[in-house]
């Protein structure tokens, strides 16, 4: 039997774009042969998958899971193609499976995951549906005891948007009205001073091109930049946000109220970060009469 290196399996996998096992398998069954593991993969239909592995699937649903206790939870996102498959009952069904299995195993791991069988499922489930699939990522929070706080999350009603947040103090009902808040205002950072310095020297500059174009002397221009900052560092700082439900309240008042702080969060939305293909039905359309 050829000795199968991880060499070997990455340049099958980079090629055909299928699973680790799945590639490592067929090496086995070829005895190391890459070209003769991929001629067996086509007889067996395994590439119709691999195929559908380079088109983008930025569609899907976030979904979330926590333990009875309230002292742990897992976010995952699952992409299809389209939204129309990410309302399958197949498609649920795997989301489903993904998420139990993150549950389960505690992991924040895709490839892990997907190497500990979900893969499987994956590779069936495009066969079934004609789409790319992806189990895109996992995070999760966890506090050591249930003492130490509460676990709790939001799930908009399409799926497209999830939040998990860890929280001290307080109750699942003030934890849960903050994940909604952070569901619905997507703010950057949970306080002020998290804001990363990058983004801080970006709008700085930003600011100071559109301050010093007004004409004014530089000690106002200088106070213009410094106020549009303090401004923007309240706008994406979740303790600093008007209170979604009762904008009158500041989020950070809210928790004060209730002895309650703010640990971290966790807010996935569908699709974002994914440079999604812009088609042009009508071209499209034109082109294919063309043909």
């Amino acid at each position: 039997m050829a000795n199968i290196t991880a060499s070997v399996v990455k340049e099958l996998r980079d090629r055909t774009g299928l699973g680790m096992m799945d590639c490592k398998k067929a090496l086995v069954e070829s005895n190391g042969d890459i070209d003769q593991a991929i001629e067996d993969m086509r007889k067996a239909g395994g590439l119709k998958a691999a195929k559908k592995a380079s088109r983008v699937a930025a569609e899907g649903a976030v979904l979330t899971k926590i333990a009875e206790d309230g002292n742990y939870g897992v976010i995952i996102e699952v992409n299809s193609e389209t939204d129309f498959a990410a309302r399958d009952e197949n498609f649920r069904k795997f989301a489903a499976e993904a998420l139990d299995l993150a549950y389960s195993n505690k992991t924040a791991e895709v490839e892990g995951l997907l190497e500990a069988g979900l893969e499987v499922s994956r590779e069936a489930l495009v066969q079934k549906i004609g789409e790319n699939i992806n189990l895109r990522r996992i995070s999760r929070v966890e506090f050591s005891d249930a003492n130490q706080g509460i676990v709790e999350s939001y799930v908009h009603s399409n799926s497209r948007i999830a939040v998990l947040l860890a929280l001290k103090g307080g109750d699942e009902s003030l934890a849960r009205d903050i994940a909604m808040h952070i569901a619905a205002v997507n703010p950057m950072v949970v306080r002020a001073e998290d804001v990363p310095e990058d983004i801080l020297a970006k709008e700085s500059e930003i600011y100071s091109a559109q301050a010093r174009e007004s004409g004014k002397p530089e000690e106002i221009v200088e106070k213009m930049i410094s106020g549009r900052l303090r401004k923007f560092v309240a706008e994406v700082s979740l303790l600093d946000q008007p209170f979604v439900k009762d904008p009158d309240i500041k989020v950070s008042t809210l928790l004060k109220e209730a002895g309650a702080d703010i640990v971290s969060f966790i807010r996935f939305e569908v699709g974002e970060g994914i440079e999604k293909d812009e088609v042009d039905f009508a071209e499209e359309v034109a082109a294919q009469a063309k043909q």
